[in-house]
């Protein structure tokens, strides 16, 4: 009779082994955090339907704007 696992139970998972150095491409690359548009541009690539979406609403936004703009300004 097997009983429930409790958390004190639970395995505790090996350590990560520690990156080799010619993983690293610089200690420069290592200590500065990416920059906002490295990180913006990850981002668009992993969520891709909902950044196009985005885009798609934006450029429709700003051409009503500039339409709109001209419409009032003739």
């Amino acid at each position: 009779m097997s009983q429930p696992q409790t958390t004190s139970e639970t395995p505790i998972p090996e350590p990560i082994p520690p990156e080799s150095p010619s993983a690293v491409a610089s200690p420069e690359a290592a200590t500065a955090p990416p920059s906002y548009v490295k990180l913006a541009m990850r981002n668009m690539v992993r969520k891709r339907g909902k950044s196009l979406y985005h885009f798609a609403l934006s450029t429709i936004a700003l051409l009503g704007l500039f339409v709109g703009l001209a419409y009032l300004t003739r």
